[in-house]
């Protein structure tokens, strides 16, 4: 899920530069476009997974659907065959305007010609709503249905906001890291800087809102089926881990951007971003991991699985994100609002 998140986030913000027709992150979007190349990728990373759907998903097991009132009417959504169909169907989505962003983008390159970029334009405008329908099912797929007789209509938009979260960190620690060697020729200003620490800002704000209003919801509704998700969290050690990621996801990012110099300052920013992929990882471990038998019997487990799969996740971002630059201009070199996007004054 950390890898989608990364992959498709950033997939998401190329098409919302192009629809917004933004000027500020031009600069970036080839560095977008590199860590989309996640995606294709997430096809070998997810088949070790499809020989353990049993263990994973309760609702796998036909037996038990059949003594349940609940999973047999979710049957027709939750059932292996679909849901593999799902899988593979929403990931070559995904793909597909991954294949012809990138192609457009690198053609343009070459060309300089206007029509790559009305062309991304219109394939964002059709992107965007497929984006918000298969991530939703994606969320529900993969971290909702480990607990089929619970359900949030939010859901899809809670992972929403931690895939802006990581990717926006991601890309902002790549701006930093490679402007500081000067693969920008030092042409980025604390403007732009300002920019990536603004929307990081704003969805620290969005996913406090979201995570609130789910708990605020279901609390007040008092269903058996939607308060038991949040019971298997506030208990034993779980309760620790939850309000621990409280104020790892929400405070502590929110303090330390929460003034304009905050965000102009590399450093900061830095500091902020590594911050927010450890809490991303620690929300996507929180949402997952109490489903598991281990987490229901013992509570929250740490031990060096835990630390050593996300460092491998990292290590596979970079190898990706080097393969995908080799030989290739960092920049978008024939967008005609390249100028103006490094030129750019708030």
């Amino acid at each position: 899920m950390f890898i989608m998140s990364v992959g498709v986030g950033s997939l998401f913000l190329i098409a919302l530069e192009y629809v917004a027709g933004a000027d500020w992150s031009v600069p970036f979007r080839r560095l977008m476009e590199f860590f989309a190349a996640l995606v294709p990728l997430m096809f070998i990373l997810i088949i070790p997974l499809l020989f353990n759907l049993n263990e994973l998903f309760p609702w796998m097991n036909k037996k038990l659907v059949e003594g349940d009132a609940i999973l047999t009417g979710k049957a027709p959504y939750l059932n292996s065959t679909f849901f593999i169909i799902r899988v593979f169907g929403i990931l070559l989505l995904w793909t597909l305007f991954f294949y012809l962003f990138t192609r457009n983008s690198m053609n343009q390159d070459s060309t300089k010609d206007q029509k790559f970029t009305k062309r991304n334009i219109i394939i964002s405008a059709i992107f965007i709503p497929v984006f918000a329908i298969t991530l939703t099912m994606s969320s529900v797929d993969w971290m909702m249905s480990l607990e089929p007789h619970w359900f949030s209509t939010i859901f899809g938009v809670y992972y929403f906001s931690g895939t802006m979260l990581a990717a926006l960190a991601t890309l902002t620690l790549a701006v930093i890291f490679l402007n500081e060697k000067g693969y920008f020729g030092k042409l980025l200003i604390p403007d732009h800087l300002y920019s990536l620490g603004a929307l990081q800002f704003v969805f620290i704000n969005f996913w406090g809102y979201i995570a609130f209003s789910q708990y605020l919801l279901i609390w007040y509704a008092d269903l058996p089926e939607e308060t038991v998700w949040f019971l298997h969290r506030w208990s034993g050690s779980w309760a620790f881990v939850s309000i621990f990621l409280i104020i790892v996801h929400f405070v502590v990012p929110y303090s330390i951007l929460l003034s304009q110099p905050a965000k102009m300052d590399a450093k900061r920013l830095k500091i902020a971003s590594i911050w927010i992929l450890f809490a991303h990882i620690l929300d996507l471990y929180w949402l997952i991991m109490p489903n598991m038998n281990e987490g229901k019997s013992g509570g929250a487990v740490f031990g060096w699985i835990e630390i050593a799969f996300p460092v491998a996740l990292v290590g596979l971002i970079l190898v990706v994100f080097n393969i995908r630059a080799r030989n290739k201009n960092i920049i978008p070199v024939g967008d005609p609002k390249i100028e103006r996007g490094l030129n750019f004054r708030l």
